[in-house]
């Protein structure tokens, strides 16, 4: 699967969609505050920042580059939010924006979302879908919802808010895969891409009082459910991950 999707099925229907959703929400008089779910993909698809200093929330992808890359899911993500901004700035709502990693963990519906499918074909051994990624910022799902919870009921709260709780190469994360589940049969590396390293800057949240749940968490608990769907097998449906 391609995440990067095409550009007719992205980019108007996350613009779109998102202003409809506002529009909605601008009817009710008595609404406190607007949480709309972005992606770090909004901070992190530039070429023109310092790897020695790790993004923040001011940070913005490029839309040029987004284009002459035809990384489509990042532009619809950046159009998307900064739609949304200029909409809310605009009717006097007060927003807030959550820029959620690459999610994982348990995954919830019968069937799996791209990124759970990606993931479980990492752990059988697959490179191709997991290979675009490269360096990326992983976060558990219950994180996520935490956090869009956190920021809606804390008065203080505004602005962006990235939602990351480590980033990592993809051979850093075979590797810590590997040695947990030795049963598991984990790509042992991937081709090196020709990707800027980057760090995230999460400072913002924490300074609510956030923590974030380890990358080794996230990864047990998506492991485990891939298991009870009966969609992955360990050498005992009991093994637990060596610690």
């Amino acid at each position: 699967m391609n995440i990067q999707g095409s550009q007719t099925e992205i980019l108007e229907p996350a613009v779109k969609g998102t202003l409809n959703v506002l529009g909605s929400c601008k009817k009710n008089p008595s609404l406190r505050r607007v949480v709309l779910t972005s992606s770090s993909s909004t901070v992190r698809a530039r070429d023109d920042f310092d790897y020695k200093i790790p993004l923040d929330e001011s940070s913005w992808s490029s839309l040029e580059l987004c284009e002459t890359l035809q990384v489509w899911y990042a532009l619809a993500k950046t159009q998307a939010e900064k739609a949304a901004w200029e909409f809310c700035n605009e009717n006097k709502i007060d927003l807030v924006t959550v820029l959620p990693a690459f999610v994982i963990g348990p995954s919830l519906p019968p069937g799996l979302c791209s990124t759970a499918s990606d993931v479980l074909a990492l752990l059988k051994g697959e490179t191709e879908q997991f290979q675009w990624h490269g360096r990326m910022g992983y976060v558990h799902i219950d994180d996520v919802a935490l956090c869009h919870i956190l920021v809606y009921e804390h008065e203080g709260a505004s602005g962006r808010y990235l939602c990351s709780s480590t980033v990592i190469d993809n051979d850093e994360l075979v590797s810590i895969l590997s040695a947990r589940y030795p049963s598991l049969p984990v790509p042992k590396g991937f081709a090196k891409l020709d990707r800027p390293y980057y760090e995230f800057n999460t400072s913002k949240i924490r300074s609510l009082g956030f923590k974030f749940r380890p990358i080794e968490e996230m990864f047990d608990d998506c492991i485990e459910s891939l298991v009870e769907k009966g969609l992955l097998s360990l050498h005992s449906a009991h093994q637990r991950p060596l610690s």
